[in-house]
């Protein structure tokens, strides 16, 4: 998106709250932390007090009378945990667990709702949502990794949060509070790190955060950070040869290949602590009070990144080191324009959240480990050079190597108005309507160097294959949840929520067809990408479509094959649907120390459409939840939990399938049970936190490689194919056996502080003491893959998710609004996993991303 246009929303969002402003009024909601001096004389003495007072139902309610399961890391924390970003804190949530490849490539899952192979960028919705304030900030193919700095809080809402959140929020919602502008307040802060990485070069981070005063009912916050990552994989040196000229048996046919076909080698690549990363970044606020009933809020953020390398190590070399071919980056920004207004008609308060996301991104990735694969695939064949066509115009063979050029344009509008009775009444409400539209432009582009015109994409010399789509996903929801208190000690709530979602892709994927072939392209194939374009006729070109292409396209693509033709042209494929879910609970307080309650909630994600154009598309999934919880007060110790059973109705699972493609496609039924407890205890300079999770999800029934009726029992034959059935003629196996664990969540994850504080002098020392533990997880759902005739494990060579145990050491002293503090995060260099895959559907060489190798530093920051 250009300025001028990011302009034009952010006036567009100012300018509703401007015509909107007479019906509204404060709600009277403060998300701002207590001031620097507050803080450091509270330290281990009460409580952080924006950790108590939480937004979780889009009321201002304390901690420890919201009958959910949330866990709440407030400013001071998030300051004492040194936590700067997605990783960091999600190492204190235990019902949180995730996959990534690289930073801004995550995908989040909670209470084990996780199948693995998530985040194709036209994929599965997210099961996890994520909102900044009370703007929605969850994409498909990677989660905002939003810096955190000048946060008040972050809010992990365990379970499904469908009624009042939505469609992304099956699972749970991560939310991520900002301090707001305070009026009448002139403060500040600027703080700075340095840090060595070990096995790695040097990071550090400034960071500065102003509030000022402008007026007497208006006041200004912004807040600006720039961070360096240092690198700590090394891309070490490489070669690998090709097939070259073919083996030959006695009646001349090909059975193998001599290796000494094109040979590449990584040297001019060649570094140590290459996958180096720098973000950078600000925020600022408006907080406007244009008379004592109503405020409004303007805010606008925007992050930038850049990474360099891959973040991850090959099982096959020497600790974190890896082999690239080609220098790969990879770029990621967004920004996000929004606007609350909070206000009161008679005594209801009043709602509106609107925002405006726009998040580019791109970058370079080396491929040559797919062009290997298949080169070896192929060897009995002769391998590439003699089983494929990788000619340039001359008719020369070619080194066959791929890389990929590509990126993805997400836009995200959203828009939320909501009204709730007054909380001090025995009967309230709350009730609103939601609508979304979120438009993703993506672009994969695998490139060939000097690959011929005629074997490439058409119109794109050098591209072997192309994925050009647009997607476009829309949601509508009016939502409700009353709440009616029997007696002083019981009440009950119940709330529902009507969605309608729909959705669209269009546009291209596939190799080129050389008209005059065959050859058709580089591989041969005569059955995907141009090949199953519609013609004019409404016919594939593979059918013997006729009359040129059908019209109906985008820009930058050779025809349109992800698409249906209806009334003479070629229109978006759509998945839609409407339907109901509920949260249904009940809330028992026998005194203000003590509460307990039973829930029984639904969520759900919307059904899409795979990319590839032959495939159908796949159903909405849904996950049914039954909760008893528990929250107390026993003086200085605080104690609650959770106790759950989930079931996860017809789930969507990806894979990557042929041609390494990602498909999604719906599986049987989970269940999933499981307990969640977080205890603190403060005292005389004492601060204890300790929070665990115990997760056991299990698939209900087979997952077949083709049946997907609950009924079948895996062992159909499927006679002669057909063009309409190219599943038939094969036997079906189980892929995935009744009763095998979800994959990627630990079936037990812990984490704890221990922090004493101490008047020393003119300030305040202290020591603290983290660990974090998880047990080991699968990398993989499926359990056979392959065909009727051949099937392997392919957590075989994927092997688990390591378990680890990571301790973190910090000691610090405080004095007039100053600090400084050593620490060191994983003290032991454990090696720990957050993901193990491989890049193609052959590919057997696993690739694991560690978290971060120990790190020392120093942190200093000056308040006022």
């Amino acid at each position: 998106m250009t300025n001028t246009k990011l302009h034009r929303a952010a006036f567009a969002l100012l300018a509703s709250s401007a015509m909107a402003s007479p019906a509204f009024a404060q709600s009277g909601v403060n998300d701002t932390a207590p001031t620097p001096t507050e803080q450091v004389a509270q330290d281990g003495q009460v409580e952080d007090t924006t950790e108590i007072v939480i937004t979780a139902t889009k009321r201002e309610e304390n901690l420890q009378d919201v009958p959910i399961s949330v866990q709440a890391i407030g400013t001071r924390r998030l300051d004492q945990l040194n936590i700067s970003n997605f990783e960091d804190y999600t190492k204190q949530l235990p019902s949180v667990s995730f996959q990534t490849s690289q930073p801004g490539s995550t995908v989040v899952y909670m209470r084990g709702v996780a199948t693995g192979g998530d985040g194709n960028h036209s994929g599965s919705f997210p099961s996890v949502g994520s909102y900044l304030d009370e703007q929605p900030i969850t994409t498909i193919g990677g989660t905002l990794d939003v810096h955190i700095y000048d946060i008040a809080r972050i809010e992990s809402l365990a379970g499904p949060q469908g009624t009042l959140y939505g469609a992304s929020s099956q699972a749970g919602t991560i939310r991520i509070i900002t301090n707001k502008p305070e009026l009448n307040v002139t403060s500040g802060r600027i703080d700075g790190e340095l840090n060595k990485v070990a096995h790695g070069g040097m990071g550090g981070a400034l960071e500065g955060m102003i509030n000022l005063p402008i007026g007497d009912n208006i006041a200004f916050r912004a807040s600006a950070f720039y961070q360096r990552d240092a690198g700590y994989i090394d891309n070490v040196f490489g070669t690998r040869t090709y097939c070259g000229d073919p083996i030959r048996d006695d009646e001349d046919e090909i059975i193998g290949c001599e290796r000494n076909g094109f040979t590449v080698e990584n040297s001019n690549v060649v570094e140590n602590n290459f996958n180096d990363l720098r973000t950078y970044g600000g925020r600022a606020a408006l907080k406007i009070d244009l008379n004592e009933n109503w405020t409004v809020t303007p805010q606008i953020m925007h992050q930038n990144s850049r990474s360099n390398g891959v973040f991850y190590k090959e099982a096959g070399l020497g600790d974190l080191e890896t082999q690239r071919f080609r220098k790969e980056f990879t770029k990621d920004k967004f920004t996000q324009v929004a606007l609350t207004i909070e206000g009161k008609i008679a005594n209801f308060d009043i709602t509106y959240a609107g925002a405006y996301m726009n998040r580019p991104n791109s970058g370079v990735s080396d491929y040559t480990e797919y062009t290997v694969a298949y080169d070896d695939l192929y060897e009995g064949s002769g391998g590439l050079a003699n089983y494929l066509y990788f000619y340039d115009n001359a008719g020369n063979l070619i080194d066959p190597t791929q890389y990929i050029n590509g990126g993805n344009h997400f836009k995200k509008l959203s828009q939320e108005l909501r009204i709730a009775s007054p909380a001090d009444k025995p009967f309230r409400v709350i009730a609103g309507a939601f609508y979304q539209r979120q438009a993703n432009d993506i672009f994969q582009d695998y490139r060939v160097d000097n690959l011929a015109d005629f074997l490439s994409v058409n119109g794109r010399p050098g591209s072997i294959w192309l994925t050009r789509q647009e997607r476009v996903d829309k949601d509508y929801a009016l939502f409700g949840e009353a709440s009616f208190d029997i007696t002083p000690q019981i009440t009950l709530t119940a709330g529902g929520r009507l969605y309608k979602f729909d959705n669209t892709l269009f546009g291209f994927a596939g190799y080129g067809r050389n008209l005059d072939g065959p050859p058709y392209n580089a591989v041969g194939s005569s059955r995907t990408g141009v090949a199953e374009c519609f013609m004019a006729d409404g016919e594939l070109l593979r059918f013997g479509g006729t009359g040129g292409f059908a019209p109906g396209s985008i820009d930058g693509i050779p025809c349109t094959n992800v698409g249906v033709f209806r009334d003479g042209k070629v229109r978006p494929k759509r998945s839609k649907d409407n339907g109901f879910t509920h949260r249904v609970n009940a809330q028992y307080k026998p005194n203000d120390d003590m509460m307990f309650y039973a829930t029984w909630s639904r969520g759900f994600r919307p059904g899409g459409i795979n990319r590839r154009a032959a495939l159908s598309g796949y159903d909405p999934d849904f996950l049914t939840n039954y909760e008893l919880g528990w929250k107390t007060n026993w003086g200085p110790v605080r104690w609650n939990g959770a106790v759950y059973h989930q079931v996860w109705k017809k789930f969507q699972f990806s894979f990557l399938g042929e041609s390494s493609l990602t498909v999604i496609q719906n599986g049987r039924d989970a269940r999933i049970n499981g307990v969640e407890t977080d205890v603190s205890y403060v005292r005389g300079g004492l601060t204890l936190n300790a929070a665990a999770a115990y997760t056991d999800a299990q698939t209900k029934q087979n997952i077949c490689n083709i049946a997907i009726d609950e009924a079948a029992n895996c062992d159909t034959f499927y006679p002669a194919p057909t063009p309409t059935d190219p599943d038939a003629g094969t036997q079906d196996f189980i892929v995935t056996p009744k009763g095998t664990r979800l994959p990627v969540t630990p079936k037990f994850k812990m984490a704890a502080t221990a922090r004493y504080s101490w008047p020393v002098s003119i300030g305040k020392a202290h020591v603290q003491a983290g660990v974090s533990h998880q047990t080991s997880a699968a990398a993989d759902i499926r359990r056979n893959i392959g065909d009727d005739e051949v099937t392997i494990n392919p957590n075989d060579f994927l092997g688990k998710i390591r378990g680890s145990t990571l301790v973190d050491l910090f000691a610090g002293f405080d004095w007039n609004d100053h600090s400084v503090e050593l620490f060191a995060v994983n003290v032991f260099d454990e090696r720990n996993q957050l993901s193990r895959f491989v890049v193609c559907s052959i590919c057997t060489d696993t690739k694991i991303v560690p978290g971060r190798p120990r790190t020392i530093g120093i942190r200093f920051g000056t308040k006022f």
